[in-house]
């Protein structure tokens, strides 16, 4: 039996197949499903998943939202630049190819945020289309059946996993097979202690045939992990409302409201002086947060700071005051709601 036949056998009697995105797999059900499971685990999306389809059931609601909406159902998920290129996508979709995703590989690849393994799998899983997938767990699997290690980043290991994944993709039950290869590299080879015991294809693999599990896929280069540090001024009216900012459109964050960012105490006082009717000058510290993203951590020191009267910031395209007691419906990030929820306590 080869490997995509065992795959198949084995993912009809374990693998998932109840997954929210399963259901009724149109093209644009599957795209906001695989978008939303780059680096993220099943389990956190299903939630998101679900609250996001309700909101935007078709991608002409998608294209039509404004994208703080769009942001703020995705606030925690994380990496939001898949977020914004999904809006930017959508609104392609709908303007340049008459509300349907595009069914050819290079037309969908070229959208915003769809690279040639989120293509191919919207296209195998919505439709069964023969286009092979090689996303993270695809790549950890092929590794260790084939003994691939190569330098993960190198042009030379990609192209021999791609070649490896287009050689066991099957010419029918794509969709199955797709599902079967994410599902074993999801559940049982897996980055650490691998189920082998467990595995359908135990029988081929030489990184368990050599010992070499743990080998393989080879190990990334440990960088060290830089810290940065920041201020964020927590700024509040009378009525309770914090100052918010729009952050830029690129970099961490970016499109979210966020609270008035600065590299030092002394930048917040300055503001302080110049924007806000404040009675004391010298804001409060708070106890320092810590929030890790995937290259470096940031330590986030909060400064508390009471505004006379309605404070001397007005709302505009770029600034707002925002209530938690009656919340608009914005991206906010995770720390920063985790700032503003404990101020109210």
């Amino acid at each position: 039996m080869d490997f995509a036949a065992r795959l198949l056998a084995w993912h009809a009697a374990h693998g998932r197949h109840d997954l929210p995105w399963q259901h009724d797999p149109t093209p644009y059900r599957v795209w906001v499903s695989e978008v939303m499971l780059q680096q993220t685990q099943v389990q956190t999306v299903i939630g998101y998943y679900a609250r996001f389809l309700q909101r935007f059931p078709t991608v002409q609601a998608l294209a039509a939202a404004p994208l703080d909406e769009v942001l703020h159902l995705w606030a925690g998920l994380g990496y939001y630049s898949r977020a914004r290129n999904l809006h930017r996508a959508a609104q392609q979709v709908v303007g340049a190819h008459g509300g349907e995703l595009p069914l050819e590989h290079a037309t969908l690849q070229s959208l915003p945020g769809i690279g040639r393994s989120t293509a191919a799998a919207i296209l195998a899983l919505s439709g069964g289309a023969r286009h092979a997938i090689c996303d993270g767990n695809v790549r950890r699997v092929l590794a260790r059946v084939f003994a691939i290690d190569g330098a993960p980043g190198s042009a030379a290991t990609q192209a021999q996993l791609w070649a490896r994944a287009e050689e066991c993709t099957p010419h029918t039950d794509v969709a199955a097979y797709t599902q079967a290869i994410m599902d074993l590299g999801a559940t049982l080879c897996t980055r650490s202690r691998p189920r082998c015991a467990e595995c359908p294809v135990q029988a081929l693999c030489r990184a368990h045939a050599e010992g070499r599990q743990a080998e393989l896929p080879a190990k990334r280069a440990r960088r060290v992990r830089p810290q940065r540090r920041v201020y964020m001024l927590v700024a509040r009216r009378g009525d309770g409302a914090v100052l918010l900012e729009r952050r830029p459109p690129r970099g961490i964050w970016g499109g979210l409201w966020s609270l008035p960012e600065f590299p030092a105490v002394d930048d917040a006082r300055q503001f302080c002086a110049r924007a806000l009717r404040t009675p004391d000058l010298a804001p409060r510290a708070g106890a320092e947060l810590q929030h890790a993203f995937t290259h470096f951590d940031l330590a986030i020191t909060p400064l508390h700071v009471r505004c006379a009267g309605e404070g001397g910031v007005m709302d505009g395209d770029e600034r707002l005051w925002y209530n938690a007691a009656q919340p608009e419906r914005i991206g906010l990030p995770a720390p920063v709601q985790q700032l503003i929820d404990d101020t109210n306590r």
